[in-house]
């Protein structure tokens, strides 16, 4: 039940637009937790929470990409050393160490500490082979 009000206060947080790409159809946008909703640390606020579109809400899940806590982006090495098509290239790839978009109000901005936590996860997570 709280997943519905969750999204919808990080959407009206992030102005309805990707944290990442500034994509602004919401029928494509999800609050994504930087700590998963299932742990201790995972509650449903803002500052738990990215607005993000569909493709970069899985990056960011599956540790393609990461957020250091000041904010900037950082994409796996494998996956920068990666040749594919314009999508990887431009959406992915393309957001290495850009910062991203972040709410007006400093209260509902990224908590420094889940990202600090989620960041090490990203860090230490096993390159696929």
């Amino acid at each position: 039940m709280h997943q519905g009000e969750f999204r919808e206060r990080v959407l009206r947080a992030y102005r309805h637009q990707c944290a990442l790409c500034r994509l602004r159809h919401e029928v494509l946008l999800d609050a994504a937790h930087i700590i998963p909703d299932s742990e201790p640390d995972g509650a449903p606020e803002v500052n738990n929470g990215l607005a993000l579109c569909r493709l970069h809400h899985a990056a960011f899940d599956r540790f393609f990409v990461g957020i250091r806590k000041d904010y900037v982006i950082q994409v796996r090495p494998d996956v920068l050393r990666e040749h594919d098509g314009p999508t990887l290239r431009h959406s992915i790839q393309g957001l290495h160490n850009r910062r991203i978009i972040l709410p007006r109000k400093r209260v509902e901005r990224p908590a420094i500490d889940l990202l600090a936590e989620r960041y090490e996860r990203f860090r230490d997570a096993p390159i696929p082979v």
